[in-house]
């Protein structure tokens, strides 16, 4: 589900150095947007390279309104999640607690575990909003996974469910909950003050711009007030671009990971682009290879994305009007980034 207004409102800062970053800022503004116009309430990103930091914001927070994107807004990231919850399960791979060969399956999508979303009621359903504020708990949507045909083992099947069951593992071997160990493990060394696993908890803490879903015979329905246990481990976070960005330089640079494990996580067994909870970004015109990967919290949708080297990052955020699709405006923005065209 990665999908105007016109007259959007426009923010951009320069943080850091006073030197403009590869891609002129205002080209940059441009492109995000872009975004907006092909089918975006508003947009916010954050892009980093050797000549500092650059962030910017477009259309609007809350939909109908000229109330701006906040720059440092929180979002929904969604499966962005499953990085972190594959960074822990690595962690715990490198004290030798959990065999590698035991959990890739799950990490990389190949186990077969069918994918628990398909079962659930979404939009535009209008019965969709009956289960807004719903507490699901990790046993129940495995359950309904259960139900559906097993996949084929070995054969690359995207599954929400394998990190449901990584969740579990966490805890079983840890003896707290995987959202515990993200905090304890990642959060908290990072700094990333403005990320966190809510749980049941309803709402966005801090400033953020509103999301929504299309509803039949409704149109768009604010749905920023969610319960995100329907997400649990696959895909509950909430975070920021700065804070993404933060993570994936620390991940890429060999800060939470030995280097094998990291080299194992940056490596697919399939046809895909999709490693141990990684992915790379397979659409730069210019070939260069870059890792991170994209969430769709249905009302929010995230891609953050890094060199190997670190030297260019891009978070870039949004809230989908479902209008159209914004793949090639998102290609575009990233195409700008990391290949300076």
């Amino acid at each position: 589900m990665r999908m105007t207004i016109a007259g959007a409102t426009i923010v951009a800062v320069l943080a850091g150095p006073a030197a403009a970053v590869a891609a002129p800022t205002d080209d940059l503004q441009g492109r995000l947007d872009a975004v907006v116009a092909a089918g975006a309430i508003g947009a916010l990103a954050e892009v980093r390279d050797e000549h500092g930091v650059w962030r910017g914001v477009s259309g609007a927070a809350v939909r109908g309104s000229g109330r701006p994107v906040p720059v440092h807004g929180r979002f929904r990231v969604g499966s962005v999640t499953k990085t972190f919850v594959a960074t822990v399960v690595l962690q715990l791979v490198a004290e030798g607690r959990v065999r590698l060969d035991d959990v890739r399956p799950l990490l990389d999508h190949t186990s077969g575990v069918p994918d628990y979303l398909p079962t659930l009621t979404l939009p535009p359903d209008p019965a969709f909003l009956d289960n807004r504020r719903r507490t699901w708990t990790p046993a129940e949507l495995i359950e309904r996974a259960r139900a559906r045909e097993q996949g084929t083992p070995g054969v690359f099947a995207y599954s929400n469910t394998n990190y449901l069951l990584l969740g579990q593992l966490i805890e079983r071997v840890t003896g707290r909950p995987y959202a515990r160990e993200i905090e304890r493990r990642i959060i908290r060394p990072l700094g990333l003050r403005a990320t966190s696993l809510p749980g049941t908890s309803p709402r966005i803490p801090g400033a953020h711009p509103h999301g929504y879903v299309p509803i039949e015979d409704r149109g768009l329905v604010d749905y920023t007030v969610m319960n995100p246990s329907v997400m649990g481990a696959s895909g509950e976070m909430i975070s920021t671009t700065a804070d993404l960005n933060r993570f994936f330089g620390a991940l890429l640079g060999g800060r939470l990971l030995p280097a094998g494990l990291l080299r194992e996580m940056k490596t697919t067994r399939s046809t895909r682009a999709y490693g141990l909870g990684l992915a790379w970004w397979q659409h730069t015109t210019c070939g260069v290879t870059v890792y991170g990967n994209d969430g769709d919290a249905l009302a929010y949708q995230t891609f953050s994305y890094a060199t190997a080297d670190r030297r260019r990052q891009a978070t870039i955020a949004f809230t989908p009007d479902f209008t159209g699709d914004v793949d090639a405006a998102v290609d575009a923005f990233m195409d700008r980034v990391f290949c300076g065209t």
